[in-house]
């Protein structure tokens, strides 16, 4: 995405709106609930979530691309090449055959789902409860050419009432469920509307053995990574698979994907010292994030860029500080990939 596509996309989702209260809002509910302050009570975890990617779409598809997702990294490779491998993987995992309809739970942008779809010629459902997203992924895919392969759902994965039992042959949920106020609901809703036998990929979001709850430094980080990225919380391995396992799943396998054998990348490098064009860096490494909130600032004053856009890159910041501080203390991954059955 060049700059004057983020500029468009911006004004097609901030559309004159207060951005700066906005943020602070953001930042006080979920503050608040991660506190468990009272007064809390009115907060809603999904519409939370849903203002989230409200405000960071565009400068997230500007910073990490269509897929916005984390990858096992190699060091040959860039951070999109390594996505689409990651992608083939989970392909595989499926068993896709052309033909098969398949569910995209949480499908963002849809840049997995085009590939899916272009590689497996399969037909893919995408749900979201985020209309910007949802309309951002409409019109890529109709540039791609493979609108007519894909349908769309606008509603929560919580509740997919839309959509009868036993509808799709395979679903996927990348970095999605990781958003659920209650994993065990997601996870049975997706349960009911697939096919016995069906298979199931998932990437979550999770803390790993190393977290410990009465390291205050931990504690901090984990809070700071609830408030980024809009979780209601952080579910460890075993969480995710006893979820599973509760509605039904039989769980086949359950992989953190940043331990690889070879060569590798930790999967949050991109954010603080990875190698590449002076372009990337930019977007995503803390100088550029920083050099970018300064421009804003001044394109804001001249009415160039929608006021209140330097608070949201602000945000994305101190979120890209949070999955460093994960990362490099191991106590926390966002690829956790498991793959499950619903049994037949």
């Amino acid at each position: 995405m060049q700059l004057k596509t983020l500029l468009k996309e911006l004004n097609r989702s901030y559309r004159g709106s207060d951005v700066t209260g906005r943020v602070r809002d953001f930042d006080k509910w979920t503050d608040l609930a991660a506190m468990g302050v009272d007064g809390s009570s009115d907060y809603s975890h999904s519409q939370t979530a849903k203002e989230y990617y409200d405000l960071c779409t565009p400068f997230m598809v500007w910073g990490w691309g269509e897929s916005l997702h984390f990858a096992p990294l190699r060091p040959t490779e860039s951070v999109e090449q390594s996505q689409a491998r990651h992608q083939r993987l989970m392909m595989s995992k499926l068993e896709l055959q052309e033909g098969m309809t398949v569910i995209d739970v949480g499908c963002g942008v849809g840049g997995p789902m085009r590939r899916v779809v272009r590689e497996a010629g399969v037909r893919v459902s995408g749900i979201n409860i985020n209309e910007i997203q949802l309309a951002m992924a409409k019109r890529l895919t109709a540039e791609a050419g493979l609108d007519h392969m894909v349908d769309y759902e606008t509603c929560s994965f919580m509740d997919m009432n839309a959509i009868q039992d036993g509808a799709f042959d395979r679903g996927y949920a990348i970095e999605s469920t990781c958003h659920a106020p209650d994993k065990q609901g997601a996870f049975a809703e997706i349960f009911r509307v697939l096919k016995p036998g069906a298979l199931f990929w998932g990437q979550e979001m999770c803390l790993t053995e190393r977290f410990d709850p009465n390291d205050n430094r931990h504690k901090t980080i984990k809070q700071e990574l609830m408030h980024g990225i809009a979780l209601n919380d952080i579910a460890t391995f075993a969480e995710v698979n006893h979820a599973l396992e509760a509605v039904g799943f039989e769980v086949i396998e359950g992989v953190d994907r940043d331990v690889q054998e070879g060569p590798s990348t930790p999967w949050y490098q991109p954010m603080e010292s990875r190698k590449g064009t002076l372009e990337g860096a930019l977007r995503r490494l803390p100088w550029g994030r920083r050099a970018m909130i300064a421009g804003l600032k001044l394109t804001e004053a001249v009415r160039l860029f929608p006021a209140g856009s330097a608070e949201v890159v602000r945000l994305l910041d101190r979120t890209a500080d949070a999955y460093v501080a994960g990362g490099k203390t191991g106590i926390f991954t966002p690829l956790y990939c498991f793959l499950a059955r619903k049994p037949l």
